[in-house]
C-alpha cells in the first residue's frame, strides 16, 4: 500500500499568493519604519521615544518570516510548517487585537495628553538644556517658532526661529521687537517664523499614530485570513489521501512439480 498526500492546487495557489502579499506588506512595514526613523532623527522630537518605530521593525520582520514559512509549507505540502504557520497566525491575530483595540480608544485622547505634556515645558527658557536642544532642532526642521507661540521663549528667541530671505519673500515670517534683546535701550527687531510648532507636531504625531493603528488592524485581518486558509490546508493533508492498494493474487496453476510423486518399481 502506498499513500500520497495532496492539497487542492487552486487552494495552494491562493495560499501562495496570500503569502507573497503578506511578505510585501512586511517589506512595506520595514520600509516605513526606516523612513520614519530617518524623519524622526532629522526632525528631532521633544522626547526621543522610538517605541512605535521598534514596533514597526518587529512587525515587518515577523511578517516576512511567517510568510516564508507559510509559502514553504504550501509548496512542500509540509504539515508541520503549516501547523507552525497556523499557530503564529492565531497568536498574531490575538496580539494585534489586544494591542489595537485599546490603542484605538486611546487615540481619541492623544491630542489632549500631548498638549498637556508640551504645556509643561513652557516657558522654554526654563526647561532643561536637552529639551532646549530638541526644541531648536524641531524649529529648524519644521520652520516654526515656539510650541504655541514665539512668546514661549521669554528671554531670548533662538536663531532656529529666524527666517531666511526666501521665507521672507514667501510671506512665512513676521517681524517682532523683542525687549530682551535691547541694546542701549533699543529693541532689536527679528524676522521669525510665524507658525508655532505645536500644530505641526500634532499633525505628524497623529499621522504616525494612524499609520501604526492601520498596520496593526491590517495585520490582524491578514492573520485571520491566513488562519482560515492554513486550517483548510491542514485539514486536506489529514483527510484527502490517495491510497493505492496493490493486490497480489496467488496463481491458480503452477508449473512446479507436485510435492509428492508416486514411486514405481522399475525392476
Amino acid at each position: 500500500m502506498t499513500e500520497q498526500r495532496q492539497i487542492n492546487p487552486c487552494l495552494k495557489r491562493v495560499f501562495t499568493a496570500f503569502n507573497v502579499f503578506f511578505a510585501i506588506v512586511g517589506g512595506l512595514i520595514l520600509a516605513l519604519a526606516v523612513l520614519s526613523h530617518a524623519v524622526t532623527r532629522s526632525a528631532g522630537g521633544l522626547e526621543y521615544n522610538y517605541g512605535g518605530l521598534v514596533l514597526l521593525y518587529v512587525l515587518g520582520s515577523f511578517t516576512m518570516l511567517i510568510s516564508i514559512l507559510g509559502a514553504y509549507g504550501a509548496h512542500k505540502e509540509n504539515r508541520v510548517s503549516l501547523i507552525l504557520f497556523l499557530v503564529c497566525m492565531v497568536i498574531g491575530s490575538l496580539v494585534m487585537l489586544r494591542a489595537g483595540v485599546p490603542a484605538a480608544f486611546l487615540r481619541t485622547e492623544l491630542d489632549e495628553v500631548m498638549e498637556d505634556k508640551l504645556k509643561a515645558l513652557v516657558p522654554l527658557d526654563e526647561t532643561s538644556q536637552e529639551n532646549k536642544n530638541v526644541a531648536n532642532e524641531v524649529q529648524e526642521f519644521l520652520h516654526c517658532c515656539g510650541l504655541f507661540s514665539y512668546k514661549d521663549w521669554q528671554t531670548q528667541i533662538p536663531d532656529s526661529c529666524l527666517c531666511n530671505d526666501q521665507e521672507l519673500m514667501e510671506g512665512q515670517c513676521m517681524t517682532v521687537s523683542y525687549d530682551s534683546m535691547m541694546m542701549f535701550g533699543l529693541a532689536r527687531p527679528k524676522s521669525i517664523h510665524k507658525e508655532p510648532c505645536y500644530p505641526l507636531i500634532k499633525y505628524y504625531v497623529n499621522f504616525m499614530a494612524d499609520v501604526v493603528l492601520g498596520v496593526i488592524f491590517t495585520l490582524a485581518v491578514l492573520a485571520v485570513l491566513g488562519m482560515v486558509l492554513s486550517s483548510i490546508m491542514i485539514h486536506q493533508l489529514r483527510n484527502v489521501t490517495r491510497t493505492t492498494m496493490i493486490f497480489t493474487m496467488p496463481p491458480v496453476f503452477s508449473a512446479q512439480p507436485p510435492k509428492y510423486q508416486e514411486l514405481y518399481n522399475t525392476a
